[in-house]
């Protein structure tokens, strides 16, 4: 049974089961017995402790992972001009891409209407976590310590510190090709890890979505259900036709072997609810499935699930329309325009901070004159979006990094095309 499947099985399970067994502990709230076997024991008990140790194991490869590729990839360059152009035209498609999805959310949110009718609760309440301007950003993508950096997980940072390292390693002469044999075989083992790991996947996608569904169920939807649907109809729209069609567009390359083999990705991502836990698991399959070069994969990669947020962007942008309607706002051609580069701005500016996705909501909202206190109204809801927006975020991150390898030369035509190729069974 391919990894998939067992993947879509356990994720099934995880969710079927544990709204189960959110009905019976509201069912049976007075059976002390019922609630310590099925809260204590298995959802905060066996369940966690799961999903806690498979989350450490996927994340401490997450630096060493990143740094040890891109070092590889960058050093094996040979023309080092060629890492600009990579730079460029993976920056200018991660903010293309954005672009279209938070305009996309817009346009279909006007057409739903998912705010219209919501009555407000008078103790709605939310204070907005101070954002991080896109100047301090920037200035903290050069590292001081890279160190603390690979302890912290600042990814931008580990890039950027890989990058000078690779690029000495190039120059380096004989000394440099003996220290680039190394990080290819540290690279070659740490590919392997990964998929070692990943056999474990359906048991930790299981540990991590039982407890979430046993604690929320399906959600509390109510008023929330139409703006939950809008924002699902635009992660789907965008996810399995926009970037089919840039894929297409832009490398004449069927997009079906591309949808065929990020389903595994996208529902590790889904159970994860993390683009940077994600990295091992997405630089595999884009190497190892879709036949991009390490050179490019090692550095699209990492970046995108840094600063690429297409899906928290749909989410802005349903969010900004549902508020403004619930508290019977009107938006301007002018507002709407700046909710796009605000958020299109947002996804490099608040890159690697900590509930990214309220923080760049809340510089939006404050960016039109909404009021911050329509965030506690989606909050609840958010956790189950979460994990659907991210799913879609590694999407692009996978389909950037095929376009930029494809016009670099560096994607594996054959490999790409090969249904089967890197498959983990």
């Amino acid at each position: 049974m391919s990894l998939t499947r067992q993947i879509v099985i356990a994720m099934i399970a995880a969710i079927v089961l544990g709204s189960v067994a959110q009905v019976l502990l509201i069912t049976y709230s007075d059976h002390e017995t019922l609630a310590w076997l099925l809260r204590d024991v298995l959802a905060d008990g066996v369940f966690y402790l799961g999903g806690k140790i498979f989350m450490a194991s996927i994340m401490v490869l997450v630096v060493p992972l990143v740094f040890v590729s891109l070092v590889c990839g960058v050093c094996h360059l040979g023309d080092q001009l060629s890492l600009g152009r990579i730079s460029v035209k993976a920056i200018g498609l991660y903010l293309i891409t954005t672009g279209i999805a938070i305009s996309l959310a817009l346009g279909l949110a006007n057409v739903i209407n998912p705010g219209i009718g919501v009555e407000i609760s008078s103790d709605v309440e939310y204070v907005a976590p101070p954002p991080v301007s896109l100047l301090d950003t920037l200035a903290n993508i050069f590292p001081t310590n890279p160190f603390q950096a690979m302890t912290e997980g600042k990814m931008l940072q580990v890039i950027v510190f890989a990058l000078l390292i690779g690029i000495a390693i190039a120059h380096a002469g004989a000394a440099g090709e003996r220290i680039a044999a190394q990080f290819t075989d540290w690279n070659a083992v740490l590919m392997k890890l990964v998929t070692i790991l990943l056999s474990f996947a359906p048991y930790g996608v299981f540990s991590l979505l039982f407890p979430l569904f046993a604690d929320q169920g399906i959600g509390v939807v109510g008023d929330l259900a139409k703006y939950m649907m809008t924002v699902t109809l635009v992660l789907l729209i965008h996810a399995f036709f926009v970037y089919p069609l840039i894929l297409t567009l832009l490398t004449r390359l069927s997009p079906w072997p591309f949808v065929q083999k990020m389903r595994s990705v996208q529902l590790f991502a889904f159970s994860t609810a993390s683009s940077t836990a994600t990295i091992p698991v997405t630089l595999r399959n884009a190497e190892h499935r879709l036949g991009v070069n390490t050179r490019v994969a090692s550095f699209v990669i990492p970046l995108g699930a840094t600063i690429n947020m297409d899906g928290t962007a749909i989410m802005q942008g349903v969010a900004t329309v549902f508020i403004a309607q619930a508290f019977g706002l009107e938006l301007s051609l002018l507002d709407y325009a700046m909710v796009v580069i605000t958020a299109m701005l947002a996804s490099i500016g608040t890159a690697g901070v900590p509930g990214v996705g309220l923080i760049t909501l809340a510089m939006v909202l404050q960016q039109v004159g909404l009021p911050l206190e329509g965030i506690a109204m989606i909050v609840g809801v958010d956790r189950i979006l979460d994990m659907m927006r991210t799913a879609v975020n590694v999407t692009g991150d996978s389909v950037v990094a095929v376009t930029v390898a494809h016009s670099e030369g560096s994607l594996n035509i054959t490999q790409y095309q090969h249904s089967d190729a890197g498959e983990v069974r």
